[in-house]
């Protein structure tokens, strides 16, 4: 992978984004192939069952895609309050919001501490603390 910065920080894996758009597909044939069941009894009971399986597996695909980023962001919570333990001797202030404190994981080591005080104070968004980062320390690991 190429140098990170904030421009190129975000990681899309292709297989999971092409999957995705073919359960798109899949719905959306699903649906058709319902509304033209309508008026037939005989597929009317297939029909459903065939959208009704697709938004399952629609809200299995997005719960597991939001679960498995909560667990690296509880991961990531922890690392940071370390590091910043380490490194100034205080836990993180506790009015930063998970959100923050992941954004905070490209700070290196000397801005940390100052940049992690801004965001509380300033109430700064994840966004505006990413770009405010000025030596990007790269996260290769979150997808």
């Amino acid at each position: 992978m190429s140098e990170q910065n904030y421009e190129t920080h975000v990681q899309r894996v292709p297989g999971f984004l092409a999957l995705a758009f073919i359960l798109l597909i899949i719905f959306i044939g699903a649906l058709v192939n319902l509304y033209d069941s309508l008026g037939d009894h005989q597929r009317l009971y297939s029909a459903s069952l065939i959208v009704a399986l697709t938004g399952c597996v629609f809200s299995c695909a997005g719960y597991a895609r939001t679960f498995a980023l909560r667990a690296q962001d509880r991961a990531i919570r922890a690392e940071e309050n370390l590091r910043h333990y380490v490194l100034t001797g205080q836990l993180l202030d506790t009015r930063l919001t998970p959100k923050q404190t992941v954004a905070l994981r490209f700070a290196s080591d000397a801005e940390l501490a100052e940049l992690a005080r801004r965001a509380a104070d300033q109430s700064m968004s994840p966004d505006e603390i990413k770009r405010a980062v000025r030596v990007w320390r790269p996260d290769t690991y979150r997808v």
